[in-house]
């Protein structure tokens, strides 16, 4: 049964959130969607009705197996034509989760599996993040948030949650993108922000910034 764009959207942004883990707070889902509250709450119930979604209440959703599948589909979708964007078209690395959103309800799945064809089977998106197979399936590198990290420790840079246009921005001004390598210089006390050492220069993140930086400690 074909899904709306505006039920791929949230089916992603659920996965995307999650990071296909735990319950995602509807109010969550609401601000990450653009929408209010009771807008979110609406299509809760529908998608939970197709059974793409479980809610439960004060918790949160997950999705289904169903659900999951969907998600994974249109998440390959995006992140191969990230991989292109970026690749062939050089469009700056900030502006290319934007631009592949909006390709990915556009596309079947023959050119799908053309442009993946096109590309060589990449392994990942330009933001790190593994590419599902044409199957769905997909298996996600382990890895730390950088506010988990304690001081002093070398660390190399491996995908971005949930890069938002802002966010990205940000660190590609900075130089943080993935496979840079940065060193752990301080953090904060009472929860402040983190500083890390790139190339000699020293860069202050916020502590929710440096939570969407995931990371892996050298070795």
């Amino acid at each position: 049964m074909p899904v709306s764009e505006s039920r791929e959207m949230y089916l992603k942004s659920i996965y995307e959130i999650a990071a296909g883990e735990e319950p995602v707070p509807v109010s969550l889902l609401a601000k990450r969607m653009g929408v209010s509250p009771v807008s979110a709450t609406e299509m809760v119930k529908r998608l939970e009705a197709g059974k793409l979604i479980v809610h439960t209440p004060y918790k949160g959703v997950f999705l289904t197996p169903a659900g999951l599948h969907r998600a994974l589909k249109v998440i390959r979708r995006q992140r191969l034509w990230g991989r292109f964007l970026v690749d062939h078209l050089k469009i700056r690395w900030s502006q290319v989760y934007d631009l592949s959103c909006r390709l990915e309800h556009a596309t079947d799945i023959s050119v799908t599996e053309a442009l993946a064809e096109f590309l060589g089977h990449p392994a990942s998106c330009p933001y790190g993040h593994p590419i599902p197979d044409a199957a769905g399936n997909v298996e996600i590198p382990p890895a730390f948030r950088l506010n988990e990290i304690s001081p002093e420790v070398e660390v190399t840079i491996l995908r971005i949650a949930q890069p938002e246009l802002a966010l990205c921005e940000y660190l590609e001004e900075r130089g943080l993108l993935p496979g840079t390598i940065v060193k752990i210089v301080d953090e904060a006390p009472y929860n402040g922000p983190f500083t890390v050492e790139l190339d000699g220069e020293e860069i202050t993140l916020g502590r929710e910034i440096a939570g969407r930086i995931l990371v892996a400690p050298l070795a």
